[in-house]
């Protein structure tokens, strides 16, 4: 679940992100593609050190 938000999360925020620095609609794609990956990678470690912590 965190990966899928972080996905969700950093594609709003890469979006929100462009707009406010004036992008265009590829450059706002481009941002919501970045955060979101950068954003899901995150999500990922998190529940790797989650499972690791409370299951192993």
């Amino acid at each position: 679940m965190f990966v899928i938000g972080g996905l969700v999360l950093g594609a709003i925020g890469g979006g929100f992100t462009a707009r406010r620095r004036g992008g265009k609609p590829a450059d706002m794609a481009q941002y919501a593609a970045g955060y979101g990956i950068a954003f899901g990678i995150l999500g990922l470690f998190l529940t790797l050190i989650l499972d690791r912590l409370l299951l192993g």
